[in-house]
């Protein structure tokens, strides 16, 4: 079987950015077609944060997931057995995730990123760690950072 990357981490589950992804990598895992890159990092960086934000627990979260459970499901289970942030709280989250290493203390490690993928040309725009993982994986830039 051939390696399958996850979604994008800009792509929303009822409005919360990142948490699509960090489901895709548990079931891509689990079905064993996710990179071996990813591997070590399943459940800690941005999926920590986001597990912390929800006040849920990794393995709690890939046991729904792997009971074959929808993305909206699961975040409403998340809700119910950790916390449900409010509007704003989630308008926090996804303004500090999708700012990630933008002129803070990721910033130089963004950049080494950046060097050691030689992007080249295709790092034109690519300012937070979001944006490094959409040029890295093949995608494009969203239309709000062109």
């Amino acid at each position: 079987m051939a390696e399958q990357l996850p979604r994008s981490p800009y792509d929303t589950v009822k409005g919360l950015v990142y948490f699509a992804r960090m489901l895709d990598k548990i079931r891509l895992h689990a079905a064993g077609v996710l990179p071996k890159d990813y591997i070590e990092h399943l459940g800690s960086g941005f999926d920590k944060r986001c597990l912390n934000f929800l006040h849920v627990t990794y393995e709690d979260v890939r046991k729904v997931v792997l009971a074959g459970e929808k993305d909206e499901s699961i975040l409403e289970w998340c809700f119910q057995h950790g916390r449900k942030p409010t509007e704003e709280e989630v308008e926090t989250w996804n303004g500090y995730m999708q700012k990630r290493g933008w002129r803070d203390d990721v910033s130089e490690r963004l950049a080494l990123r950046v060097k050691e993928a030689g992007l080249g040309d295709r790092a034109k725009g690519v300012a937070t760690m979001f944006d490094f993982i959409e040029v890295d994986e093949g995608r494009t830039l969203p239309d709000f950072k062109k």
